[in-house]
């Protein structure tokens, strides 16, 4: 198949068969020009006034699919927006293929169609030139992947899709078994058993693209049917395994050719991440980072300051950026967080809440890290470095902070081991209960929330995108981090009897890391929506809206699988 949108100047005189849908028609009397799309690009058809195909031509609608036999000349009237804008063909013989009924929305970059109706009609939305593009990305994405690996010696092997539920985290999808009455397969919400398995079984390198599961709140970034990068070696450590994912991540970014900083990724631990930027996963690509003002304002004798850790940042040249609603939209922010939020500018004057309160002290102090213009935005209590990460992701937007900016990657270390939820009375992994805590066996019996663990996750641009950690390869430490989970030996036994049989027998030192390929391309192609990287996504409701699944099953498979 010919790729019409690559010829040029150059091709002038060839005589070529080109493919395709029709974009739009321009009927000048004498003269018909069609725009004829594939996945390539567009390049115009000219019909004389005496082509015996003329008129046939005229009426077919767009998006019909067509082939033309013409040749290629220079163009009197060149289209600048075009790569193709200074050729046309002259046509000399004509094929239709299949004509098109009108289109429910229109083809092309800016269409005005609902997603709904994109989702629902996700055959047409897919001729999109935008759409085929992001595809085109995740194509490259794979296959650069695929190329690291290879060059470094790992296997690419397939995990079981029909596997065993062993709930610990997000909800599994279940599949009835016909042959087992009362009895379920799960779908894998990661190959993450079965991979350690093989370092057990002496793969000891392993990769997979995998297709993934989880029953979960969907939002823009997060599908119910998601794509990993799945990666897993013996033998390693924590710094091998993050060098092989920088590593790997520029060797991904050069196939796509987006620029990525060149310095080594910034390594910051879980805490300093949440002191600087308030997030877990920190957009690096511009400043605002927090201070603690509790040696400097802190010191002010103010009710709301006393025992309250007191963090902020400036903003260079907010009194003019910052109106009074924006500063009010703030502090609704941090009064849902039950923390308190604090505003200075500096003019010729200090003014804000704060202003008529400051010692000569505090005002040199202030002097020494602001200038006339600047906003200091302040907030007091335990939950207020994560309003100020919100606030200063609001302010990224809002003042177009990362602008030409080139990407940039973030390793954050150092996870606590365990969440505590307080709902449930009971902690949970933060990672999964595979993870190696830090520490030596006593260390590990020990208080579950002192515990951190070989964990570590890939950022970009503000976006997790890879995730992963060293594992547990002995049994006691195992049976220790069981323990903390609640997870009695018979429940162990019941969920994970076959992997803990398997640490029986001689397991290697192993870790590894998985990227979301969905979430990887979202970045790469400059979107903000998941959706747009997926063929056939689903909704934020869990729905596909062109083949309406879910839906029901007959009578006679519900009888056949016991339900």
């Amino acid at each position: 198949m010919s790729q019409h949108g690559h010829y040029r100047m150059s091709d002038v005189g060839k005589t070529v068969t080109v493919q395709g849908f029709i974009q739009k028609s321009r009927n000048l009397g004498q003269l018909l020009f069609i725009d004829l799309r594939d996945r390539s690009g567009i390049i115009q058809l000219a019909f004389d006034a005496d082509h015996p195909l003329k008129e046939t031509a005229e009426t077919l609608k767009h998006e019909s699919v067509v082939s033309a036999t013409g040749v290629i000349q220079e163009r009197s009237s060149k289209n600048e927006s075009l790569a193709t804008g200074d050729i046309e063909v002259k046509i000399e013989t004509l094929t239709i293929h299949s004509e098109a009924a009108t289109p429910p929305m229109l083809i092309q970059d800016d269409t005005d169609a609902l997603e709904e109706t994109r989702l629902k009609y996700r055959f047409l939305d897919l001729r999109r030139p935008v759409i085929q593009h992001n595809l085109k990305v995740r194509h490259q994405i794979m296959q650069a992947t695929r190329k690291f690996l290879n060059a470094q010696d790992f296997l690419e092997i397939e995990t079981p899709i029909l596997t065993r539920s062993t709930p610990e985290g997000a909800r599994d999808y279940v599949v009835p078994s016909r042959l087992y009455a009362d009895a379920f397969y799960a779908l894998p919400q990661s190959p993450q058993i079965f991979k350690q398995l093989l370092m057990v079984g002496g793969l000891e390198k392993y990769y997979q693209i995998a297709k993934c599961f989880r029953d979960e709140d969907l939002r823009k970034d997060r599908q119910p049917e998601f794509t990993q990068i799945d990666i897993e070696l013996a033998f390693t450590s924590e710094d091998a395994v993050t060098a092989l994912a920088e590593d790997m991540i520029r060797a991904i970014f050069n196939a796509v050719g987006e620029p990525l900083h060149d310095e080594p990724f910034t390594r910051l631990t879980y805490q300093d991440a949440m002191e600087r930027y308030g997030s877990d996963k920190p957009d690096a690509r511009f400043g605002l980072t927090f201070a603690s003002f509790k040696e400097s304002i802190g010191t002010l004798p103010l009710d709301f300051l006393t025992d309250t850790p007191l963090h902020g940042f400036v903003v260079p040249k907010g009194n003019d950026a910052l109106s009074r609603k924006d500063l009010d939209g703030f502090k609704g922010l941090f009064d849902s967080l039950n923390a308190t939020f604090i505003y200075l500018k500096k003019a010729e004057t200090y003014s804000g809440s704060l202003a008529k309160h400051l010692t000569p002290e505090v005002t040199q102090t202030l002097d020494a890290m602001m200038t006339a213009g600047d906003t200091l935005i302040l907030a007091a209590g335990q939950d207020a470095l994560v309003g100020l990460g919100r606030v200063r992701l609001k302010l990224r937007d809002q003042l177009d902070l990362v602008k030409d900016a080139a990407h940039r990657a973030l390793i954050i270390t150092d996870w606590p081991m365990f969440e505590y939820d307080a709902d449930t009375a009971r902690y949970y992994a933060t990672h999964h209960p595979f993870t190696l805590p830090k520490g030596d066996l006593k260390t590990i019996e020990g208080p579950a929330d002192q515990l951190n663990s070989h964990a570590y996750d890939i950022v970009i641009d503000g976006h997790e995108v890879g995730g992963g950690s060293l594992r547990i390869h002995q049994s006691q430490i195992q049976k220790a981090v069981f323990n903390h989970l609640g997870i009695d030996e018979a429940t162990a036994e019941a969920r994970f009897g076959f992997f803990l049989e398997a640490l029986k027998y001689g397991v290697p030192p192993h870790g590894g890391i998985a990227f979301g390929l969905d979430r990887l391309t979202m970045i790469l192609a400059h979107t903000d929506n998941i959706r747009d990287v997926i063929a056939f996504p689903k909704t934020s409701s869990a729905q596909d809206l062109m083949s309406e699944a879910p839906g029901p099953i007959s009578d006679t498979q519900k009888k056949e699988l016991g339900l």
